[in-house]
């Protein structure tokens, strides 16, 4: 009895294999792309604002958004009590920060000479916002002593007060920068940065280091040396309290909103000792001024007090950390004060 053989034409086969691979591609071709933006989003979601990116190297950066913070307090609805010179500002160019800029980041610069023209600090600056640049050109030009072209871009040199000068250019339609260093290194390094596309990636050396550490979510944050504007015989004082800080202090400061506006201010300071130190000296601050607010009183005065009473220390190893909460009362009361 032989057994029934069944041919199979390989011709079969040729034809559905195609058609597999065909599938595979098809599916996994969206896969693929699919994974590249989520990584893409997560990579964007992490990355520091691009106009602290395109800052150049620096002792300290702030950064403020100001778009949640005016949707929510409309501080920019309050009339406008403008000096002289910011009122022919207003009227040339039409810009007025509190309703028009929405980002904002500053790189801090140690000047080597405090005694200068400078004083102890420096700014370079990257605005985002609405602007009209045909106002905006015309009022530089009117009063720059000089237009330096560089990398496709008008830098406007406008000579300021006690032997100061600001350079001024247009990154793009809604980007502004402006520094105040001696020399042109900062402005050049912004426009550098700026052309170069501002990846993710992108940024400064103290902006790769400390970033990573900042809450997310905050709506301003510094990070380096961001007591040099307060610097005073080498400590930093606030409304005339110096505190137990060195100019030369590496902090993380951090705002970030949870019902009310939550400070924290973080000091990485050189050892545990040290820490514990600053940490104990904090404390004794912080009790003499709780002392001196009324817990009664007005709503303002009210909401201050609890303010103060929100102020905590905690030392975390060589971290110390003080932080506090702001009320929305005492929000609107600094909003109505502009």
């Amino acid at each position: 009895m032989s057994a029934a053989v069944t041919e199979v034409n390989p011709l079969c086969f040729s034809s559905v294999e195609p058609r597999n691979k065909r599938r595979l591609y098809s599916l996994g071709v969206p896969a693929l792309l699919l994974v590249a933006l989520i990584v893409a989003l997560v990579l964007r979601f992490h990355a520091p604002p691009e106009v602290a990116r395109l800052l150049p190297e620096s002792d300290a950066i702030v950064y403020f958004n100001l778009k949640p913070v005016r949707a929510a307090s409309h501080f920019d609805e309050q009339p406008v009590n403008a000096s002289p010179e910011y009122a022919r500002f207003l009227e040339a160019t039409g810009f007025r920060w509190d309703r028009d800029l929405d980002r904002i980041a500053v790189s801090l610069h140690r000047m080597p000479d405090p005694n200068g023209p400078n004083g102890v600090v420096a700014y370079t600056g990257v605005g985002e916002g609405r602007f009209d640049a045909a106002k905006l050109t015309a009022y530089l030009k009117g009063n720059s002593s000089s237009i330096e072209k560089y990398a496709g871009h008008d830098i406007y040199t406008i000579p300021g007060s006690e032997g100061r000068t600001l350079r001024v250019t247009a990154l793009g339609y809604d980007m502004v920068a402006a520094s105040n260093m001696p020399l042109t290194e900062q402005i050049h390094s912004v426009i550098d940065r700026y052309a170069a596309g501002a990846s993710p990636f992108a940024g400064s050396s103290l902006l790769s280091l400390r970033y990573p550490q900042v809450p997310y979510f905050s709506l301003a944050w510094g990070i380096g040396h961001v007591g040099l504007p307060f610097s005073d015989r080498g400590n930093i004082q606030i409304f005339g309290v110096t505190l137990p800080l060195s100019e030369d202090t590496d902090f993380i400061a951090s705002v970030t909103f949870r019902g009310s506006l939550h400070l924290r201010l973080e000091e990485l300071a050189t050892s545990e000792k040290e820490a514990q130190k600053t940490a104990s000296n904090l404390t004794t601050i912080v009790n003499l001024v709780r002392g001196f607010t009324p817990s009664t009183g007005t709503p303002q005065e009210v909401a201050l007090h609890q303010a103060f009473e929100s102020l905590t220390v905690e030392q975390k190893k060589s971290h110390v950390v003080l932080s506090a909460n702001l009320s929305p009362t005492l929000l609107a009361s600094a909003a109505k004060s502009k």
